[in-house]
């Protein structure tokens, strides 16, 4: 059996996911990056994107996560996310309505802290309709 590392995905309600994986890969706020066995300490802010957790050398698992912290150590990885979601219970129209709403609401902003608040929830909407239309590793 190959080597493991320790994966924990914890949201503000509760820990979502705990188990031993061959890698696991995040989308970092300055790229992805993949924490193998014995990766050298890291803490990392997290961009909307998806966790692949990788198994018997495919993806096993997909989330999609809107954004959190993460911190490796040579034994594992704990990702503080700030909501997380399985890609497989995302449904695409609602992701590409959500995209189309978000961007309605740029339009409609009044001021620019209005615009910035809807832009961010429009880089999130982008990234939940990348992440269903996206094939896994």
């Amino acid at each position: 059996m190959a080597e493991q590392v320790k994966f924990e995905l914890v949201s503000p309600e509760r820990l979502l996911l705990s188990t031993e994986v061959e890698a696991v890969v995040v989308p970092g706020a300055e790229g992805d990056f993949t924490v193998l066995p014995g990766h050298s300490r890291l803490i990392s802010t997290i961009r909307p994107g998806v966790i692949t957790v990788m198994q018997g050398g495919r993806a096993a698992d997909r989330i999609f996560v809107e954004g959190g912290f993460a911190e490796v150590t040579p034994q594992g990885c704990t990702v503080l996310a700030e909501h997380a979601t399985p890609v497989a219970d995302i449904s695409r129209e609602q992701a590409a309505q959500a995209v189309q709403d978000a961007k309605e609401d740029i339009e409609d902003s009044k001021d620019d802290t209005a615009r910035g608040a809807a832009a961010k929830i429009l880089a999130v909407a982008e990234a939940r309709l990348r992440a269903v239309e996206a094939p896994a590793y």
